[in-house]
């Protein structure tokens, strides 16, 4: 596929790096010459320097035969401008932006052909806001992921001692749950990951990733570690656009919300717009203000600022002062390493759940969704069956006859609203909705020409 990438950021190039190594031919554009530096010597693919939303520069990236123009540039403005002249000089097939202002994503129906031509909308402070949500709403998750409208999740937690199935074999667990649709997609032991099978002994620290219903989430999380109810008490730290929006849906699910935001207009125009979220205008790194405000009674703390040094050391404080979970937006890799687990309990990386909504409308066959996990380690994606089974090489088989890459797990299938546990037995079905894990992320490319059909199906 001919990918032109325009805007080479923390999102841009790690889409570059992706696509590019999956044989893809990617030109990957910007207008800031020391972002581009050294790229074409360590990557496949080719630079070109120059503003985004120009068509000569379009043109000389190869605009006229590109398959898909993937717009992440900083301002909303160039990405919408770049995928009209791309749709109107070169009719490129397929447009994807990245829009971050909510006066745009507002109003959805400008963006089409008749308008502003862009077939994908990319919205990173909404994907950050949902999910941040969902790891309020299961408290002891590290990563909570979606799939099938959100019939099936994802559900990746650290095993504690004293959780029933700890210390015993996988295989229990039908015994402890018999009435409950689920499976151990992947285990990491001390950063090394156990492809898990039903004699695989869970041990405390364990990072646990598991598919279930939606329904079932809980009672499997009871297994590996006490489940905590979810407080009501949240507070956050920063009120740009995912802090705000956040407090809106929290205020919607009846949580009790104080957010404190640094700038004095900024918190006064916030606190108009929010009903019951009590706003406060102060450091969120002042431990007299935190203190004051019971940061003790709080069962989630969110950092949520455009500083990543700030969120850390807030987030620290607020764990240390006594807030039951401490999370952090940290949009550098480095800091994200460092930080998660030792000192923090979630570091939220922007980039790599903005990378994983971009790859679902990028990857070979019908996938639905794609989510990175353990920091971009591995994959998770919804992808769904086709053909049959003369034209399918999944279509027909059972599961333990079709040939997968290493290290790669199926989840679970949802078949016409029906969740299955994907046992070995289970035979692939036309219009499956597959939920595949692989540990080895270079096995992708494997997986998808596994469920493409042959040319020669209609």
């Amino acid at each position: 596929m001919k990918i032109i990438i325009l805007g080479a950021g923390q999102v841009g190039l790690s889409m570059a790096e992706i696509l590019s190594r999956e044989n893809n031919d990617i030109t990957l554009v910007d207008n800031d010459p020391y972002q581009l530096e050294g790229l074409q010597d360590r990557l496949d693919l080719r630079t070109i320097e120059g503003s985004a939303s120009h068509p000569d520069v379009l043109e000389n990236a190869g605009g006229t035969d590109a398959d898909l123009i993937l717009a992440v540039t900083n301002q909303d403005e160039v990405n919408m401008a770049a995928c009209q002249i791309a749709y109107s000089l070169f009719r490129t097939p397929t447009k994807i932006a990245r829009i971050r202002s909510t006066s745009y994503l507002e109003h959805p129906d400008i963006f089409c052909d008749e308008a502003i031509p862009i077939d994908v909308l990319i919205s990173p402070e909404d994907i950050i806001t949902q999910q941040i949500l969902r790891l309020i709403e299961y408290p002891g998750a590290l990563q909570v992921v979606d799939f099938a409208g959100g019939r099936i999740q994802l559900i990746g937690l650290r095993a504690y001692f004293g959780g029933p199935l700890v210390g015993h074999e996988l295989g229990e667990l039908r015994d402890h749950l018999p009435t409950v649709k689920t499976r151990v997609a992947a285990i990491y032991r001390q950063n090394q990951a156990i492809i898990p099978h039903g004699d695989t002994v869970i041990e405390p620290d364990d990072e646990v990733f598991f598919v279930a219903a939606h329904e079932d989430i809980r009672g499997v999380m009871s297994e590996l570690r006490l489940v905590e109810q979810p407080g009501n008490r949240i507070m956050l730290a920063g009120a740009g656009n995912i802090g705000l929006r956040l407090a809106q849906l929290l205020e919607e699910s009846h949580y009790r919300v104080k957010l404190i935001e640094s700038n004095r207009n900024r918190a006064r125009q916030v606190s108009e717009l929010l009903e019951h979220t009590v706003v406060l205008h102060g450091n969120a790194a002042d431990e007299d203000l935190i203190t004051q405000e019971n940061i003790e009674n709080v069962e989630a703390f969110c950092s949520i600022t455009n500083e990543d040094e700030a969120n850390i050391l807030s987030a620290m404080l607020a764990k240390r002062l006594g807030a039951r979970r401490a999370m952090a937006l940290v949009n550098r890799s480095a800091y994200v390493d460092l930080v998660e687990s030792k000192m923090l309990d979630i570091a939220i990386s922007p980039k790599t759940a903005t990378v994983g909504i971009l790859l679902a409308h990028i990857r070979r066959g019908d996938t639905v969704a794609v989510h990175s996990l353990r920091r971009g380690a591995a994959e998770v994606i919804e992808i769904v069956a086709h053909g049959d089974p003369s034209s399918s090489q999944v279509v027909g088989k059972r599961i333990d006859q079709i040939e997968f890459p290493p290290g790669t797990t199926l989840g679970a299938i949802l078949r016409n609203e029906e969740v299955i546990t994907a046992s070995k037995d289970i035979v692939i079905e036309p219009g499956d909705h597959v939920i595949i894990f692989v540990i080895d992320k270079r096995h992708i490319p494997e997986v998808e020409k596994l469920f493409q059909v042959s040319v020669t199906y209609v």
